[in-house]
């Protein structure tokens, strides 16, 4: 299936390594250009002669911190004035969740509450602010946000409250925009191999005690498929969601996780 995504432009958060990279990789496959988005500059830049090389479009790293309004609006100029339009926005930039014990309820504090919802959902927010009057200029757009399933159990109080905010603005932000011509989705990814994988399983390894398999079988634990789920199947999800094809789905969650049991969704 083509999906219609030649000389797109799509600003990707988040976009120099993990999920975000893999997601600026696959759109750039499609034919669309690319407008990566992180803190630091060095693998910023790496990441973007990476992508160009590999993938032959127009990938341009643009340094922002998404905690800062200035900032974000900044990316969005520099980003409007390389291109002349941007079509699609891919929230990506968050600090990923499930790499350690949460805290307990008891231990969550104002500021890291604060933190993690300046980072994930303002952040998510001021990009939207920003790239959404592109769109609505030109009638159509996507915005996809990177959540994740902590929205839908508990364990882990911050990660559960900043994804469900997450879910909540995107479904006030497509009944808003959609006359526009613009669909806003959420994607919940489960566990997710990354190139950080490795590091995340030796960490857990030494604190637990436990060998390579059993930090593998636990990385796995609640996916009905029983195999990784990688950067790369989640990204061709947000990919299809990016897509003029995608027309008929907004306001809505997609889980991308291998599947979580027992449970049902509706």
């Amino acid at each position: 299936m083509d999906l219609d995504l030649t000389d797109k432009v799509a600003v990707v958060s988040g976009g120099s390594r993990g999920m975000g990279k893999a997601i600026a990789r696959q759109l750039a496959i499609e034919g669309a250009d690319v407008v990566v988005v992180a803190r630091g500059a060095e693998a910023l830049e790496a990441t973007a002669k990476e992508l160009a090389t590999t993938t032959g479009r127009r990938i341009v790293p643009i340094t922002a911190d998404t905690r800062e309004d200035a900032s974000v609006k900044a990316m969005a100029d520099a980003a409007g004035s390389a291109f002349g339009h941007l079509d699609i926005l891919v929230n990506c930039a968050a600090s990923p969740g499930g790499q350690g014990p949460a805290p307990r309820f008891d231990e969550i504090t104002n500021e890291a509450f604060f933190e993690d919802m300046n980072t994930k959902v303002l952040g998510y927010l001021r990009c939207a602010r920003e790239v959404a009057p592109y769109m609505k200029r030109q009638g159509w757009g996507r915005i996809i946000s990177l959540s994740g399933m902590a929205a839908r159990q508990g364990g882990a109080a911050l990660g559960s409250m900043r994804n469900v905010a997450v879910v909540a603005m995107t479904k006030n932000l497509a009944d808003e925009l959609g006359p526009y011509g613009i669909n806003v989705t959420v994607v919940h990814p489960g566990r997710t191999r990354t190139e950080a994988t490795e590091s995340v399983l030796a960490r857990r390894m030494a604190a637990e005690g436990i060998s390579h398999e059993e930090a593998e079988r636990q990385l796995l634990q609640g996916n009905v498929l029983r195999r990784a789920i990688d950067a790369t199947d989640v990204a061709n999800v947000v990919t299809f969601l990016a897509s003029p094809r995608s027309v008929a789905i907004t306001g809505d969650v997609i889980a991308a996780g291998g599947g979580s049991p027992v449970s049902i969704y509706y």
